[in-house]
C-alpha cells in the first residue's frame, strides 16, 4: 500500500507495503478503520494569520462543522487530526514542551500551491515519536487523538507569506527497527480534504537507504527529505517546504479558502 515505510502504520512512504499485509503499529492504542469520509470540527481559514499570535478569520471567528474527505494514498487514524485541535491556531506551535527531553529541533517551511505561490490559512498538523523512539501515553484518557498518535502534537496554519513552524526535539527512531527517524504530517485544506504528506526524514540519519532516499526526493506534498543544520545554540534547524496536493491522487485545487 503506498503512503507508509514499511513496519509503520501512519503516513509515510519510504517503502510501499504490500497489498493486503498488516504492518506492526508502534501506537499506543490499536488503530481503528479509515473512514473516507467523516465530520469534524474545522477552523474557517484564517484571511492573514498573525506570524505566531494566533490570531482568528477576519470574516468569521467561530467554529464551524464540515464534513471532509480523506484523499490520497491510503492512511491510518487520519481522522485523529481533529481530535483535539484547537479553536485557534498560529503559524509556529510546540509538538514536545520545551522540558522534553531530547535534543531541540525547529521544522520550517512554506505552504505553496503547485505554482509556487505562498499559500495563507493551510492547516498543517504533525507528530512525532520522544526522543527513546516512542509515542508517548496521554495524560488524559479523553484526549482520544493523543491516544492514537502520542501526546506530541501539534497544529500551524500558514501565515500570509505562507510560512510555519514547529518547535520540538529531533525525533528518536523505532526501537529495534530500521526504520529512518521521522516526523509525520497531514495536511487539511479548510472546506476540502485532508491527506497525508510525506514525513520529514533526515539525511544524515544511518538508517537511510539509497532507494529510500531517492523515493523520498520527488515526494507527497513535496520532499519529506531534509538536510539538518545544527545552529550556534544547538538546536537543529530544517526546513520542509509543502506543495498542495503534490502527488496526492484525487487532488483537485481547492477554492474555499
Amino acid at each position: 500500500m503506498a503512503g507508509r515505510v514499511a513496519g509503520d502504520g501512519h503516513g509515510v512512504r519510504l517503502t510501499p507495503a504490500a497489498a493486503g499485509t498488516s504492518v506492526p503499529e508502534p501506537h499506543p492504542e490499536p488503530d481503528m478503520p479509515l473512514r473516507s469520509l467523516f465530520a469534524a470540527a474545522v477552523l474557517v481559514p484564517a484571511i492573514a494569520a498573525g506570524s505566531g499570535a494566533g490570531t482568528r478569520d477576519d470574516r468569521a471567528d467561530a467554529v464551524v462543522r464540515a464534513t471532509l474527505p480523506v484523499i490520497g494514498h491510503a492512511c491510518e487514524g487520519c481522522e485523529a487530526v481533529f481530535d483535539g485541535m484547537p479553536a485557534t491556531i498560529p503559524s509556529r506551535a510546540r509538538i514536545a514542551p520545551a522540558d522534553q527531553p531530547g535534543a531541540p529541533m525547529t521544522v520550517s517551511g512554506r505552504v505553496l500551491d503547485r505554482s509556487g505561490r505562498a499559500r495563507a490559512g493551510v492547516i498543517v498538523y504533525a507528530y512525532q515519536t520522544d526522543h527513546a523512539g516512542r509515542y508517548p501515553k496521554p495524560r488524559a484518557a479523553s484526549d482520544a487523538g493523543a491516544m492514537r498518535h502520542g501526546r506530541l502534537r501539534a497544529w500551524v496554519r500558514s501565515d500570509a507569506q505562507g510560512r510555519y513552524a514547529f518547535d520540538t526535539i529531533r525525533p528518536g527512531a523505532y526501537p529495534g527497527e530500521d526504520i529512518p527517524e521521522h516526523i509525520h504530517m497531514q495536511v487539511v485544506e479548510p472546506g476540502c480534504f485532508t491527506y497525508f504528506i510525506d514525513d520529514v526524514v533526515f539525511r544524515d540519519d544511518p538508517r537511510l537507504t539509497p532507494a529510500q532516499e531517492r523515493q523520498l526526493v520527488q515526494g507527497v506534498g513535496g520532499a519529506g527529505l531534509v538536510v539538518p543544520r545544527r545552529s550556534g545554540d544547538g538546536v537543529w534547524q530544517v526546513e520542509r517546504d509543502i506543495v498542495l496536493g503534490q502527488g496526492v491522487p484525487g487532488y483537485r485545487e481547492c477554492r474555499a479558502r
